[in-house]
């Protein structure tokens, strides 16, 4: 199994906890194994059935766009890093 970094922002969905273990061989595997056992995080991760184009997904400290996105291999010792992007200003 494959660990997930939660960010702060979506902690509560998953019950405050910081990283999971959830199952899967790559990144969209991944997300979809951590959306079935957290189904409220579907509304802050997706977008028309997609993954959103705000979330940043984070393998190996690389960006999964620079990879092969959601199709980037995943193995077990491996982090997934979840950063919704946060718009702000003033």
């Amino acid at each position: 199994m494959a660990a997930v970094r939660i960010p702060p922002t979506l902690r509560a969905e998953v019950g405050g906890r910081r990283e999971l273990e959830v199952g899967g061989d790559t990144v969209g595997a991944v997300i979809e194994d951590l959306v079935d056992r957290y189904p409220a995080l579907a509304d802050q991760l997706y977008a028309g059935g997609e993954l959103a184009s705000f979330v940043n997904v984070y393998l190996g400290g690389e960006d999964i766009r620079t990879l092969d996105g959601l199709e980037t291999p995943v193995y077990e010792s491996e982090t997934v890093i979840l950063l919704p992007a946060m718009a702000g200003g003033a």
